[in-house]
């Protein structure tokens, strides 16, 4: 009966439903915006101080030139033709020890993580690495140079020094491997190449950078150890740490790689044409564990669930109770939990979101219970509802927090909601209820028949 005051009731409550899919978009919009405040934020920080560092090397580059005879048509005879080329080399061991520094750096109410540390690089290169160029008589080898490469030059805060052999050796500017590259460089001693023997090299490099750290594994063995006190590290990338320990004073995590996993040794051959970044990496990302703003944004995906479920508790409880509520009354409760979303988006970028979450559902459902001990006509009712509220505020934070579970509880959710509405409505008769109610209606319309 489409006319009874039960189909009408739906069919308000449907397009009330409808229309608050506006201020909801609305706030999804908002969360995004707001995102996009902190993204430009974290950018000034990092333009200001250093961005996030990737470590190449080290490289050891063998300049030469090359004569080749090319044959000229026109002139029928050959010319020489001097071509100049490089030689990288790539250390047969290589081991890296850190221990960084995590602060933070703070730009209105955004704050981005900034590190510092000394990186102890060491290891050595093979003895026959420069054998196919001393076999051609038609090469001449210059002077090699030893190179490294970082993401932000700003970030190297010292001036290191290389131990070459015996030999300490200062590092200049500029990585000398490619325009698009930074880095340092230092010129070492082709006599010590040509001598036969592994040569060892040691130097520290005093780094900052803010949100990542990446590290490329140039040596046929290479290893990175690396401490922190930061005790949220992600780690990403191509490559797990083999081992891990994250307390609340921090973290320290060990690397291992080699030719055999990453196959770096023919890759470094097309730097100058693919650019470091196409490189392999071992990598640990210092930023924020939990994205307030995408905890948000998860939230806001269950606000229609939470008012369908709101708009049908108190459907029951007029159904049970005999009850008469307005739409206007159903607006203003879901009205309540939208800016229940709002509050949470403003909290959260001060205090964070697990206690933004409390003191915004606290607020929330402090209001729509004391609105609905009026509502339901009773002071028992009302907290009734407020422990229901309660508790789906709870399954929300739940269903936040596990998110490999989120489909499981939030479908478990759903069934169980449908149960208790067939198990309380098991005994209504649809018909006869909208006959009644029409027949109410009639009787309040007309004084007359009801005396």
């Amino acid at each position: 009966m489409f006319k009874s005051l039960i189909s009408h009731k739906l069919t308000l409550l449907f397009l009330l439903f409808l229309l608050l899919q506006l201020p909801l978009h609305s706030l999804q919009s908002l969360t995004y915006e707001r995102q996009s405040y902190r993204n430009q934020a974290l950018e000034q920080i990092s333009a200001s101080s250093s961005g996030p560092q990737r470590l190449v090397g080290p490289i050891l580059v063998i300049p030469y030139q090359q004569q080749e005879n090319q044959y000229n048509e026109q002139e029928g005879k050959y010319h020489v033709i001097v071509q100049q080329r490089q030689l990288l080399l790539l250390p047969e061991q290589l081991t890296v020890n850190s221990t960084l520094q995590v602060e933070s750096r703070q730009l209105g109410i955004y704050q981005a993580q900034l590190f510092n540390g000394p990186l102890q690089l060491s290891g050595h290169f093979a003895a026959d690495g420069l054998a196919p160029l001393l076999q051609d008589e038609q090469i001449a080898i210059g002077t090699p140079y030893l190179t490294v490469l970082v993401t932000d030059a700003r970030g190297l805060l010292q001036v290191p020094r290389l131990k070459w052999g015996d030999a300490s050796l200062p590092f200049q500017p500029g990585a000398r491997l490619g325009s698009r590259e930074q880095g340092i460089h230092a010129p070492v001693s082709l006599a010590t190449l040509q001598s036969g023997h592994s040569q060892p090299f040691a130097f520290e490099l005093t780094l900052q950078g803010s949100g990542s750290l990446e590290m490329v594994p140039v040596g046929a063995s290479s290893t990175l150890t690396l401490h922190s006190n930061w005790p949220h590290p992600s780690f990403i990338g191509q490559f797990l740490p083999r081992e891990r320990q994250i307390d609340s004073h921090g973290f320290r995590a060990h690397w291992e790689s080699s030719w055999f996993a990453n196959n770096l040794q023919e890759r470094i051959q097309e730097l100058d044409q693919r650019g470091s970044q196409a490189l392999p990496a071992f990598t640990v990302s210092l930023i924020e564990p939990v994205d307030h703003y995408q905890q948000n944004n998860r939230a806001l995906k269950y606000a229609e669930l939470f008012i369908g479920l709101t708009f049908l508790s108190f459907f029951l409880f007029e159904l049970v109770k005999r009850l008469r509520l307005h739409p206007i009354q159903y607006a203003l409760v879901s009205l309540a939990q939208i800016v229940f979303y709002l509050v949470l988006l403003a909290l959260s970028e001060q205090i964070g979101f697990s206690l933004a979450y409390l003191l915004a559902s606290i607020a929330c459902v402090g209001l729509l219970s004391f609105y609905a001990c009026f509502l339901l006509g009773s002071l028992l009712r009302g907290l009734g509802f407020a422990c229901l509220l309660s508790l789906l505020y709870a399954i929300l934070y739940g269903l936040m927090q596990a998110e490999d579970l989120a489909l499981l509880l939030g479908s478990g959710l759903l069934f169980i909601a449908l149960a208790l509405v067939m198990v309380i409505t098991r005994h209504v008769d649809w018909y006869r209820l909208g006959r009644r109610q029409a027949g109410d209606d009639t009787a309040q319309d007309d004084p007359g028949t009801a005396a």
